[in-house]
C-alpha cells in the first residue's frame, strides 16, 4: 500500500516528490516500473508503520470514492481521475497517497476482504448446531447477504479477469476457507451424514448461495428482500431432508415460505 505523505505538500506527482516511474495511460494512471505496477504482482508491502491521522482520514475518503466509482463504472471503466473529482480532490492530492488505480484497488480490495474474513467468522459458528434449520440459516446467511448489500464494491474487485492478480488470488483463498468452513458447520450439524456427502453438500450449498447472492444484488427495496428470503427457502429445503434423516434429529422443522 502506498505510503501516504503530508497533505500540505498537495499539488502534482512531481511537486510531492514522487518521482514519474512511467507514462500516463491516458485516463491519469500511470504505468511503468512504480509502485503500482509491482502491486499487481503482489508487491504491495511496504505497509507504512505510521500515518498521521489527516492523512489517514484522506485515504479513506479516497478509497469510499473509488468504491462508488468501481461500483459506478467497473474496475477497467474507472480511473484516478474520476475518483479524485468523486472524492473532491485533485489527481495531484490522490497521487500523494496512491500512484495509480490498480494500487487503489488492492488497498480497497484489502480492506473489503479483511472485513468479509471478519463477518463469515463470526457467522460460522458451530455452537449455532443447536439452532433449528431456519433459524441456523438465518443466523449464517443474514450477515453475509447485508455485507454484500452494504459494500457492492467487494463483488466489483473480486470478479472479473481484468482485477489485480494479488486481489484473485487473496479472493481464491478466501473461497476456499469460506467453502472449509461451511463443511465443517455442515457435519457438526448433521454428524450422522458420511464425509463424502457432507462435501458435495457443502459445496452444492456454497454455490447455491453465490447464485442466489448474485439474484439479490441484482435487485433492491423490497424486490431485494424477496430474493433473500426465496433463498432462504431453496435452501432450506435442499437441507431439510438430511436433517430429518439424521436420527439424533427431530423432523418437525419450520420455515416461513413466500
Amino acid at each position: 500500500m502506498p505510503e501516504a505523505r503530508a497533505e500540505e505538500s498537495a499539488g502534482t506527482p512531481e511537486s510531492s516528490g514522487r518521482p514519474r516511474t512511467g507514462a500516463d495511460n491516458g485516463t491519469g494512471d500511470r504505468t511503468g516500473t512504480g509502485v503500482g505496477a509491482g502491486a499487481g504482482q503482489g508487491a504491495t508491502t511496504g505497509r507504512p508503520r505510521r500515518r498521521q491521522a489527516r492523512g489517514e482520514a484522506r485515504i479513506a475518503q479516497l478509497l469510499e470514492a473509488a468504491a462508488d466509482v468501481f461500483c459506478a463504472s467497473g474496475y477497467n471503466g474507472a480511473s484516478t481521475n474520476a475518483i479524485a473529482r468523486e472524492a473532491g480532490v485533485s489527481p495531484g492530492t490522490l497521487y500523494q497517497f496512491f500512484p495509480n488505480k490498480e494500487a487503489i484497488a488492492i488497498e480497497l480490495g484489502e480492506q473489503l476482504m479483511q472485513r468479509w474474513r471478519e463477518t463469515y467468522g463470526a457467522a460460522f459458528v458451530i455452537s449455532r448446531i443447536e439452532l433449528p434449520l431456519d433459524r441456523l440459516l438465518d443466523a449464517v446467511l443474514d450477515p453475509l447477504i447485508a455485507f454484500n448489500c452494504e459494500n457492492p464494491a467487494f463483488a466489483v474487485l473480486t470478479h472479473g479477469s481484468e482485477i489485480p492478480g494479488v486481489i484473485t488470488q487473496e479472493h481464491d483463498a478466501l473461497h476456499a476457507t469460506m467453502l472449509t468452513r461451511t463443511e465443517a458447520l455442515l457435519a457438526a450439524y448433521l454428524p450422522e451424514l458420511p464425509a463424502d456427502r457432507v462435501a458435495r453438500t457443502a459445496e452444492m450449498s456454497f454455490v447455491l448461495f453465490k447464485a442466489g447472492l448474485d439474484l439479490i444484488m441484482a435487485h433492491e427495496g423490497a424486490e431485494r428482500e424477496a430474493y433473500s428470503a426465496e433463498l432462504k427457502t431453496v435452501m432450506y429445503r435442499y437441507l431439510e431432508p438430511l436433517v430429518c434423516d439424521t436420527p439424533d434429529r427431530t423432523a418437525e422443522r419450520s420455515i416461513d415460505t413466500p
